[in-house]
C-alpha cells in the first residue's frame, strides 16, 4: 500500500483498544499489531473503534467515523456487544435479522471499489453462562457476517476458529481472553494473524 492508502478498522471495544490515549490513535491491540507490519507499512491508518458499541451505534457514526476518511480498505468488526446485552441483566436483545439488516445498510454505503474485511465476532466461554452464547445468539450473528461476506467479496476473518484452535491447553481459553470478550496480548497476536491470513497479499 502507498501512501495515498488509508485503511479505517472500526467496532467495539476489541478494535478501539486504548486507541483514544494513544497519540498514533492506533491503540495496543490488533489494529496496532497490524499497522507495525511491512505492509501497513505506508498506509495511513485508521482506528475509529468505540467501546460499548452496539451495531446500531457504529451505523450511527457510519459517516463521521468511516465513510468521511474516504478509505480503500475497512475493516469491521461488531456484534458482540449486541450479543453480550442478552446477559448483562438489560436483556436487550438484538435479532440475528436486525443484526444482519444493520450491517448491510452500512455496507451499502461504502464507495464501489473499497477493499471490505469482516471480522465475525467472537466469544470463549470463560465467564459464567457464556458456554449457552453461541447456541443461542452468538452463532447466528457469526453466520450473518460468512454470508455477508460470500455475498459482498469481503474478505472474511474466522476469529473464533482461530481462537479456538489457538488454545493452550494449560492457560485455557482465559490465555486469549480474560473475560470471554476482550482479548489478552496473545489473544491479539491470534486476531491479527488470521486477519493477515484473510488478506494474503495486500499491497
Amino acid at each position: 500500500m502507498n501512501r495515498s492508502t488509508t485503511v479505517v478498522f472500526t467496532g467495539d471495544s476489541v478494535t478501539d483498544c486504548g486507541r483514544r490515549d494513544d497519540p498514533a490513535g492506533i491503540g495496543d491491540g490488533y489494529v496496532g499489531l497490524l499497522a507495525a507490519t511491512e505492509a501497513f507499512a505506508a498506509a495511513r491508518i485508521v482506528n475509529t473503534g468505540v467501546g460499548g458499541d452496539l451495531t446500531v451505534d457504529l451505523a450511527a457514526r457510519w459517516e463521521r467515523d468511516v465513510l468521511a476518511h474516504r478509505p480503500a480498505v475497512v475493516s469491521v468488526l461488531i456484534g458482540i456487544n449486541d450479543v453480550w446485552r442478552r446477559y448483562d441483566g438489560t436483556g436487550r436483545i438484538t435479532t440475528a435479522e436486525e443484526y444482519a439488516a444493520t450491517l448491510r445498510g452500512m455496507l451499502a454505503r461504502l464507495d464501489p471499489g473499497t477493499r471490505l474485511v469482516l471480522v465475525e465476532p467472537f466469544a470463549l466461554p470463560v465467564g459464567p453462562g457464556q458456554e449457552r452464547w453461541e447456541a443461542e445468539d452468538l452463532g447466528a450473528k457469526r453466520a450473518v457476517v460468512r454470508d455477508l461476506a460470500a455475498g459482498t467479496g469481503a474478505a472474511f476473518v474466522p476469529a473464533q476458529q482461530a481462537l479456538i484452535a489457538a488454545i493452550d491447553p494449560a492457560a485455557g481459553a482465559a490465555g486469549l481472553t480474560a473475560d470471554g470478550v476482550h482479548p489478552t496480548a496473545r489473544g491479539h497476536e491470534v486476531l491479527a494473524r488470521a486477519w493477515q491470513a484473510a488478506m494474503p497479499g495486500l499491497q
